[in-house]
């Protein structure tokens, strides 16, 4: 970092770092200009030089220096880490910006570094980490089921449990399964897709069905837990939002020694029928002072999907409100 009058520098080894902070096509740095309007800013070479009032100024050395340093460390940058870091910068938290991005979950299959995004994300992997059962609530693209797979094939890698059980309601707005084509099997896969598809990521789809064939890895319905004890096992109920109350509570009571459980769901995106409540709804309200048991909310702040999605969800939440009524959620 050097300094020239009336003009700031931030420097970078070869135009492969300038690429990687300042997106294809400089797309990150129209994003960070669009934030700072005040400002100036121009990408030469390997450099880039940028002017302003003092506190844009300091924010913006702090921005790119936090850039390059996530950068160098082998986090590949999108929108949502240079918007999310403008935040942190805004709001002084730089500190635990640094020590969210240095605590990798899991490398995947791909050589992938998995991190959390937001400090909503970090509270949740931490909150997982220290509890014996851990409900994630919140919207669509916040990573709850994603991390929650990160985390229990970590456990699994590390033995501290033996085996991984991914569980959801098969329940979705129009279709039953009986209507469906195909065996049992062929049936609820569908419905497990998501939790399938985060196992691939981590694991590769050789490893995972090796895994399937084993029984080190159980992806099943919900109504297939009765009657159970879960030990040594990472559990992870996904869509808790529809599971009926008594489907919540025999899959809490399934936990066994040695195990971790994780429960997420969107309470506004309920499907169960009409008359119907949610279990998700009632437990987080039921166990939120028991010990052992961590509770985390997301809202739009954590979305990592494209930017409309958390706009989408601000857009709801406003009608919610103005309406009195809420979208699919039901008690």
């Amino acid at each position: 970092m050097s300094f020239l009058l009336g003009e700031h520098i931030i420097e970078t080894k070869d135009q492969q770092e300038m690429v990687g902070i300042l997106g294809r096509n400089d797309e990150f740095l129209r994003i960070i200009q669009g934030l700072y309007p005040e400002t100036t800013m121009v990408a030469r070479g390997t450099k880039v030089v940028f002017s302003g009032e003092d506190r844009d100024v300091e924010e913006l050395e702090q921005l790119f220096g936090e850039l390059l340093f996530l950068y160098r460390q082998g986090l590949p940058l999108t929108t949502h880490d240079v918007r999310y870091s403008v935040y942190m910068v805004k709001n002084k938290s730089l500190d635990r910006l640094h020590d969210m991005y240095a605590d990798t979950i899991i490398v995947t299959h791909h050589g992938r570094r998995v991190n959390a995004k937001t400090l909503g994300q970090w509270d949740y992997v931490q909150t997982i980490r220290k509890n014996f059962i851990t409900f994630g609530i919140g919207p669509a693209g916040t990573g709850k089921t994603y991390l929650a797979v990160a985390l229990a094939v970590t456990a699994l890698k590390n033995r501290d449990v033996e085996r991984i059980i991914l569980t959801r309601p098969a329940v979705e707005a129009g279709e039953k399964l009986g209507f469906l084509p195909g065996d049992l099997q062929e049936k609820v896969d569908p419905y497990l897709r998501p939790l399938y598809d985060a196992l691939y990521d981590m694991l590769g789809s050789e490893t995972v069905q090796k895994f399937l064939d084993k029984g080190t890895i159980e992806v099943a319905p919900l109504a297939y837990m009765r009657g159970r004890t879960l030990n040594d096992s990472f559990i992870i109920l996904d869509e808790a939002q529809n599971s009926t109350p008594e489907q919540m509570k025999m899959i809490l009571t399934r936990f066994g020694f040695g195990s971790k459980m994780v429960v997420t769901g969107d309470v506004t995106q309920i499907d169960l029928p009409s008359g119907k409540n949610s279990g998700l709804r009632e437990a987080s309200q039921i166990l939120k002072l028991v010990p052992g048991i961590g509770m985390i909310t997301f809202d739009e702040k954590d979305v990592v999907r494209h930017e409309i999605v958390a706009s989408i969800i601000k857009a709801y939440e406003k009608y919610e409100q103005g309406t009195g009524k809420g979208i699919g959620a039901r008690r």
